[in-house]
């Protein structure tokens, strides 16, 4: 080369090494970083897959904290029902040895009812108490709201759970397309013959047998029958000339016998007859007139009042608001969501409008253990323990199918989805270690190589020395 001016040599080893200087920059600096993408020039379509999954990571951590806190959320109203279930079943002890009225003394029964009153007062206490970051759990604050619920339609319902729309309402729709019947037997007689007669009477709560004279009337029988009642679940009236002899309760499961001991008497078996009922459309789950419904966003279980559960028609309210709502997914929206309703156990809550409440267990109650009405006392009771335990159930059922199946199935999403995008983003050290050592001799290489090239014009020097 003769020409001076433009240094062919030393342009081309001056450009490769400044590729080779950029390409060094970029091995040492994913190597102190430890990720292959630092910036998006780096790999753009990597970083928009990369930052997606990030996000995805961020909404899955935090999921599983969710679903953690939920947890703690769920023990501590367990803990606060399992005292509740133990001080129920202490009122129990104490109402089956009032009933005993014939080996204690009106003291002692006394004792008993202040007993009840105390433990009655705890109850309260700890409805009124039980709490989780200042969020109160067995208040009823949790429970969900209603309207347009008529008395003489429904006469009690439980919402398990229902996915309320933010600032909006659910619309339920219940319509009764088949009759709820009582088992029922006729007598087609005004009275008895001459003869007398022994029967037995049997329902749901038991058996009882019965002696007439001859020549009884009608209506002397159901007399009879309905004094027996309770014992049972057989009641009886006279319509016309016909004697009617009908279960207490609605439902298959209820049934009334007649079988003759002595004497001429119908004998006759029949069983009553589950109302059909629709909520939202969907066939309901039916016992006699309690209906029952789970779907993904309704789960919920009505007692039908009797006239409505023998009409053909229907009936709707609105569930407002309530329940506690948990974020259980990665995104925000109502597949991600769960909700369950935690109902108040206060003593004027537990039990039903029917029975009564536990608050009539309390001295100067209806129910109280010094009135005497131990029986129905007990039925109360055994609601209210019904009712502690079917929560207690449902609380826990949550827990174990919803919560922890929900992280354990997220935490092995992080994972995959981590490695996934550990696999785009991170850098392979091994892989960066040795372009890092290539790209540090290719720069000695050019560094030695423009040097050489940069000399390279002074050879025209000899040309002027000649």
């Amino acid at each position: 080369m003769s020409r001076i001016n433009t240094n062919i040599s030393s342009l081309q080893a001056y450009h490769t090494l400044t590729r080779n200087q950029s390409d060094l920059t970029t091995r040492l600096q994913r190597l102190s970083t430890g990720l292959k993408i630092n910036t998006g020039k780096d790999a753009p379509a990597g970083l928009i897959a990369s930052e997606t999954l990030r996000s995805e990571m961020s909404g899955i951590t935090q999921a599983i904290d969710n679903s953690q806190r939920a947890g703690n959320v769920i023990n501590t109203a367990e803990g606060a029902l399992s005292e509740v279930s133990s001080l129920l079943l202490e009122v129990q002890s104490l109402t089956n040895q009032a009933a005993n009225s014939g080996a204690l003394s009106p003291e002692e029964i006394k004792a008993n009812q202040l007993q009840v009153d105390a433990i009655l007062n705890s109850i309260n206490r700890i409805a009124n108490t039980t709490q989780f970051n200042g969020v109160k759990l067995l208040n009823g604050s949790l429970d969900y709201t209603t309207s347009g619920v008529a008395a003489s339609s429904i006469a009690t319902m439980q919402i398990n759970s229902a996915k309320v729309p933010d600032n909006g309402s659910i619309s339920v729709v219940v319509e009764v397309t088949g009759s709820a019947l009582t088992g029922e037997v006729q007598f087609a007689q005004a009275g008895l013959g001459p003869a007398p007669v022994t029967i037995e009477i049997a329902g749901t709560t038991g058996v009882e047998q019965l002696s007439f004279a001859g020549s009884t009337h009608s209506s002397g029988i159901a007399v009879a029958i309905n004094q027996l009642k309770d014992a049972t679940g057989v009641s009886a009236y006279v319509s016309g000339a016909v004697l009617r002899l009908n279960s207490v309760g609605y439902g298959a499961t209820e049934f009334v016998s007649v079988k003759t001991i002595a004497g001429t008497f119908v004998d006759g078996k029949d069983n009553g007859q589950n109302a059909q009922v629709s909520i939202n459309g969907s066939q309901a789950q039916v016992d006699g007139l309690a209906a029952s419904v789970r779907t993904s966003t309704l789960d919920l279980t009505i007692d039908l009042h009797k006239d409505f559960g023998q009409q053909l028609m229907s009936k709707s309210f609105a569930i407002t608001s309530g329940g506690a709502k948990f974020q259980l997914g990665s995104e925000v929206n109502r597949q991600g969501q769960a909700n369950i309703g935690i109902g108040s156990v206060a003593t004027t809550k537990l039990g039903n409008q029917v029975l009564g409440y536990m608050s009539s267990l309390a001295s100067g109650g209806d129910n109280a253990l010094t009135s005497g009405n131990t029986i129905q006392a007990q039925k109360v009771l055994s609601e209210a323990i019904r009712q502690v335990a079917t929560l207690r159930g449902r609380l826990g059922a949550f827990q174990k199918n919803t919560l922890e199946t929900n992280i354990n199935n997220l935490s092995v999403t992080l994972e995959n989805v981590t490695a996934s995008e550990s696999a785009i983003r991170d850098a392979d050290f091994a892989t960066e270690t040795a372009a890092m050592t290539r790209a540090q001799i290719l720069v000695q290489a050019n560094t030695s190589v423009l040097a050489q090239a940069n000399a390279a014009p002074q050879n025209v020097l000899s040309l002027l020395g000649g």
